[in-house]
């Protein structure tokens, strides 16, 4: 009876082992090859080198899987243009992109909104809407007809309103300038009376200098230094009216997505969380240096834009918003944002701005 016994233990251990250490080893071993493609140019910093990038995201990824989810970065031009990412992710061609989602206004309007809004939300009011308001659901909304998702990758924080070879008085000024400037601020711009055009990253240097553009929106004191932006115009502004956060984008093919184990799918989204936060810091650090370089050493003129400018923006943005939101999909997007904004702003006043103003006074 005991050998009886003991054999029969042995064999319900090999059918155990048969059945179901196999599913077990199969779902842990699994290995993903992907491709993910960017707006930017290869060793771009903060969108594709150093803390944060596209390729600091990849390589956390790789680690936290273990290898089981591999993903190759392409820069702008390596595989597809810069500004196809999306129709590349949608057609499978790739399974993410990573870039801002504003890019793809011309697919979805409502995508705008989880890149950066005029007068809008800062660093970290955006990430409360994305997070704990509503946002994330709502920016997997608007790409689900285009079987995508997408998530926060990377922020910017407070962006400079951008470089002019001429000094900028009133607003006057802008009628007829020509300038670089994507997303909801090219329209507002525009219907000031600016010529509005939309280039790559490596692309405005030379424009700017050749005079095929006047101005130029790029990142921040040290992106647009990189660029050498400050040989082609002299005058900085400031005020981050049009991008206040600007949220870099992880999109992802949903199919693709559907397949990976809910592990590499936790991480993947907690390694995009991690560049999200970890890309901003780095942000803080690399523009207060280089800003001080180019005031100090590169003969930069910084400044806000006057006053009744900011009044005209401001007016010409709230006519831009007020058209957008006769389509229902952008309505909702827009009145999820400006619900949280106007909660998140009466916070903020008692508690960021009160601080900065009670240290600063």
């Amino acid at each position: 009876m005991a050998l009886i016994r003991r054999q029969f233990l042995s064999r319900a251990a090999l059918a155990t082992s048969a059945l179901g250490a196999p599913v077990f080893a199969n779902a842990q071993s699994a290995r993903f090859n992907w491709k993910m493609t960017s707006a930017y140019g290869k060793g771009s910093p903060f969108y594709m080198d150093g803390p944060g990038s596209a390729t600091d995201l990849a390589k956390r990824i790789r680690e936290m899987s273990d290898g089981r989810l591999n993903i190759q970065v392409f820069g702008a031009g390596e595989l597809i243009p810069a500004f196809e990412g999306f129709d590349a992710v949608r057609a499978g061609t790739v399974e993410m992109n990573h870039a801002n989602s504003y890019f793809w206004t011309g697919k979805t309007f409502a995508a705008q909104y989880f890149t950066a809004v005029p007068f809008g939300l800062n660093f970290q009011g955006m990430n409360g809407w994305l997070y704990d308001g509503g946002g994330q659901e709502l920016w997997n909304e608007v790409y689900a007809p285009f079987g995508m998702v997408a998530m926060p990758c990377g922020n910017t924080g407070v962006q400079m309103t951008g470089w002019f070879k001429k000094e900028i008085k009133s607003v006057a000024d802008f009628k007829g300038l020509k300038m670089r400037i994507p997303g909801l601020a090219g329209k507002v711009y525009a219907n000031l009376g600016v010529d509005v055009k939309v280039l790559p990253g490596g692309e405005i240097f030379p424009a700017l200098e050749r005079g095929v553009i006047d101005a130029a929106e790029f990142v921040g004191p040290f992106q647009d230094r990189r660029l050498g932006l400050q040989k082609a115009a002299k005058f900085y502004y400031t005020t981050g009216w049009h991008e206040s956060s600007t949220v870099s984008e992880l999109l992802i093919n949903k199919a693709a997505w559907d397949k990976l184990p809910k592990d590499l799918q936790a991480i993947v989204s907690n390694a995009a969380a991690a560049c999200n936060v970890i890309s901003e810091g780095w942000c803080q650090k690399a523009n207060s240096e280089a800003m001080e370089d180019l005031v100090k050493n590169q003969g930069v003129t910084a400044r806000p834009l006057p006053d009744d400018v900011i009044k005209a923006l401001r007016a010409e943005t709230e006519k831009v918003l007020a058209e957008a939101v006769k389509d229902p999909l952008t309505k909702k997007v827009h009145d999820s944002y400006f619900a949280f904004k106007a909660k998140y702003d009466r916070w903020s006043e008692i508690s960021e701005e009160a601080y900065h103003l009670k240290v600063r006074g």
